[in-house]
């Protein structure tokens, strides 16, 4: 029997924290029903995901199995801040692959209201989740390693986080983004303030070019 909204209210529960989580396990179990099979390329997950829900994405992010060898024509780097290079965007989603220099770091930021999945690909990256206070003052929530096929999520409800390559080499990392994010808000340590930030990639393929 499902409880109803007055238990919730009576433990102190948000309601909308409640109706996140319900969707979530509801996500996860279709996307159970509607597992497809290791992907072994680039072009089969772009297929997987432009022929899936939001809802089966967990699932196929779960089911990469993609040689390093494939993210090699999307590369890019540079020393002075880690490089976004676009795998594919559409109106439903964006694959994005990170490149890391050792030590390199986003600035803290949301997702623009978009879900998020990360995939190390290759490397380790240090997490860390912030959450705003009634003050609008970022607090350290947890921080999490993860490693090389690796899998996290994300959305602005759960707060605000920054990456970091902590590996002595350099590290890469696929993003998800369900819908694709043009802007998003990010914490400026000049000012100590969140301002909107717009994203860009520092490659796209020609492939997608109109």
């Amino acid at each position: 029997m499902k409880p109803s909204s007055k238990f919730w209210l009576n433990l102190g529960i948000d309601l909308g924290f409640v109706h996140f989580i319900e969707q979530k396990a509801q996500s996860l179990l279709n996307s159970e029903k509607n597992a497809p099979t290791n992907i072994h390329s680039i072009n089969e997950l772009v297929t997987a995901l432009s022929e899936g829900e939001r809802t089966t994405y967990n699932q196929i992010v779960r089911s990469i199995d993609i040689p390093i060898v494939e993210f090699e024509n999307f590369c890019s780097w540079a020393s002075d801040c880690y490089t976004r290079n676009c795998v594919f965007e559409d109106e439903k989603f964006e694959l994005i692959l990170l490149c890391w220099e050792p030590g390199q770091k986003t600035p803290i930021h949301d997702h623009g209201g978009e879900e998020c999945w990360v995939k190390a690909v290759q490397g380790e990256f240090e997490e860390v989740i912030y959450k705003l206070d009634d003050n609008d003052e970022l607090n350290l929530v947890k921080s999490d390693i993860s490693k090389t096929n690796d899998i996290t999520y994300m959305i602005d409800f759960m707060g605000f986080h920054s990456l970091q390559n902590i590996s002595t080499e350099r590290s890469m990392s696929l993003h998800l983004y369900a819908k694709p994010i043009k802007s998003c808000n990010s914490y400026d340590e000049a000012s100590g303030k969140l301002i909107n930030r717009e994203l860009v990639y520092s490659t796209f393929p020609e492939s997608l070019e109109n």
